[in-house]
């Protein structure tokens, strides 16, 4: 009989439940085994015919903490954080990196996205179907309220405190109301503990006040991170700690929590809690989950954002059997009459399909929510004068102009977050004559969706001409090859010329180079409350004809470019939904005369 088999959860002796499982961490880190996340430990879990219980209870699923907290579950269901783990495009990423570097890698990038499932030592590789629930839900509630642990500058070293539901949350208050209610839970219809006998609604006991939850400093494990061969690839809190906000004492979360996403706008007043539906306490701050940033969702929208519904109805690889594009579910598609056999065997039955397409359309509805609010953040971070015209308007010359872009943003940079191929935030301008015929631009795409630039296989082919005027925001990697100069490069893999591919050290110490050898970051983003002036030119020979002439502008942001996307494998689903979120803001036109 192994250990998790004499410290079930259920009330089997003296110890009780709750003090049996505490023994048992007690004893593993006695022996050096730094929690459950250790492969002795995590091997004997799954060697037990229990292990998978018990580590899904001991890590609650955000759904059951929806039951009491609806508004927050809400906010998280369609957020970055909720969307970590179920990203096809981290997948697919990830996978890439492990395949170069030969394995070497590992759980690192997986400790951040899918917090849980590194935690009960799932296998890095196991398909999204095949994980648990809570896994799936990458940074879920518990990966921040289930840590009681001050961490500083590690890269996503977090344990998680393992318990069922009842065990203690960690906030950033002291709980008021909790008290009343696990010492009346036959009056509030809930069930504080295994040993109690009321059958109600499933609650934590205890909600212990942890400090660093409220300041930036908790975000630091995941938002700063430097990976082998010595690359930064999140740089948030770098640019955060030299920033104005700083200083004035603002934190991430007063910006990112707001009741205004991505301003310092204070916080909107509401419940702690919601019991049968009825609010506990009285209103105080609360906290945002949404997190809106310049990142979006590619996936089925069945199976994101969270849903609880959608679980009901059909598991992840029966979702992506949904061909909700063509309709199925809808009142118009279900009367053209369509035969059962065209559909796969679990969507044949039609209720099922409705129960399906009214999902669907609850997820869309978040999602536009998530857009609007994305468009939002990034009309509000950034601001664009111009065009300031520097040139005589006359045929036959050349047209100078320029634009100041401004980061109104005091935080961290424009564009920020990760580094090497995404974000991707660039300037489209484009000058039409009095015909209306487009005679310039700069900005364009070439097939694929993909910036005129270095690694368009469009402009590698011949078939359109580089955009020698392109201004991007993204940064780039520049690496030294074994032959040549330096090079862009949208993921620098350090593989020796052998034949043993293995992410190596540098043999010079970073500090002496502030990079490591061969490979440099070529930074182009705007610091905080900084700005840039950006200058075009259009040849004399495309001003052609006087009379009005019209100059559009627009700013697009991106989270991941095309060629990238097939470096690392993606589908043509996946490009098509990439460019289908792209966004176009701080759009206006201007017109003028050239005599």
């Amino acid at each position: 009989m192994s250990m998790f088999e004499r410290t079930t959860y259920g009330p089997t002796g003296p110890l009780g439940p709750v003090r049996r499982l505490r023994v048992v961490l007690v004893v593993a880190l006695a022996f050096g085994i730094a929690g459950l996340g250790s492969s002795a430990l995590a091997s004997e879990l799954f060697e037990d015919p229990h292990g998978t219980l018990f580590s899904e209870s001991a890590y609650p699923s955000a759904a059951e903490c929806g039951q009491c907290h609806p508004k927050v579950y809400e906010e998280w269901a369609s957020s970055n954080h909720a969307y970590s783990s179920m990203s096809p495009m981290f997948h697919k990423f990830e996978q890439k990196i492990n395949d170069l570097a030969q394995g070497t890698i590992g759980y690192f990038c997986m400790r951040c996205h899918a917090s849980v499932g590194t935690t009960i030592k799932e296998s890095r590789d196991l398909a999204l179907w095949e994980r648990a629930q809570v896994s799936r839900e990458g940074v879920t509630c518990v990966t921040c309220h289930r840590v009681d642990e001050r961490y500083q500058k590690e890269n996503g070293e977090r344990r998680i405190v393992p318990g069922n539901i009842h065990q203690p949350v960690y906030g950033n208050y002291e709980a008021q109301e909790l008290p009343k209610i696990v010492a009346n839970p036959g009056a509030y219809n809930v069930r504080p503990s295994e040993d109690s006998s009321v059958r109600g609604t499933p609650i934590h006991a205890q909600a212990i006040e942890f400090e660093q939850l409220s300041s930036s400093q908790f975000c630091t494990s995941c938002h700063q991170v430097a990976v082998f061969p010595g690359i930064k690839l999140e740089v948030v809190v770098e640019q955060y700690r030299g920033s104005p906000a700083f200083r004035e004492g603002i934190t991430c979360q007063d910006c990112h929590m707001s009741q205004v996403q991505g301003l310092n706008s204070g916080y909107e007043m509401d419940y702690v809690a919601y019991i049968g539906g009825k609010p506990i306490g009285e209103k105080r701050k609360h906290s945002n989950h949404r997190f809106v940033g310049p990142g979006y969702p590619i996936a089925h929208p069945g199976i994101f954002p969270h849903n609880p519904r959608a679980t009901e109805i059909a598991d992840i690889q029966q979702w992506l059997q949904f061909d909700y594009k063509a309709g199925w579910g809808t009142e118009a598609f279900e009367r053209s009459g369509p035969s059962e056999s065209q559909f796969p065997p679990h969507w044949q039955d039609l209720e099922r399909r409705l129960e399906a397409r009214e999902v669907i359309e609850e997820n869309l509805v978040e999602l536009k929510v998530k857009r609007d609010l994305r468009e939002e953040v990034m009309e509000a971070g950034s601001g664009v004068d111009g065009p300031f015209f520097t040139s005589k308007r006359k045929v036959g010359k050349a047209l100078k102009f320029d634009f100041v872009l401004k980061n109104k943003n005091n935080g961290h940079n424009l564009p920020s977050g990760s580094l090497g191929a995404q974000p991707e935030i660039w300037f489209n301008v484009a000058l039409s004559n009095p015909s209306g015929v487009t005679v310039w631009e700069s900005g364009y795409v070439d097939s694929n969706g993909d910036m005129a630039d270095l690694h368009s296989l469009d402009v590698a082919a011949g078939t359109i001409e580089h955009d020698d005027q392109l201004v991007n925001l993204q940064t780039k990697f520049l690496t030294t090859n074994v032959a040549g100069t330096d090079r862009e490069m949208y993921l620098p893999v350090n593989i020796d010329i052998d034949q043993i591919p293995f992410i190596r050290p540098g043999n010079t110490p970073n500090s002496v180079m502030n990079h490591p050898p061969f490979i440099r970051m070529e930074g182009r983003s705007i610091p905080p409350l900084g700005e840039r002036k950006i200058s075009y030119r259009v040849p004399g020979d495309k001003i052609t004809e006087a009379g009005t002439y019209k100059l559009s502008f627009r700013m697009r942001s991106r989270a991941e470019p095309i060629y990238f996307m097939r470096f690392v494998g993606a589908t043509s689903e996946m490009e098509e939904a990439m460019n289908e979120w792209m966004l176009d803001y701080h759009k206006h036109a201007v017109e003028f005369e050239i005599e």
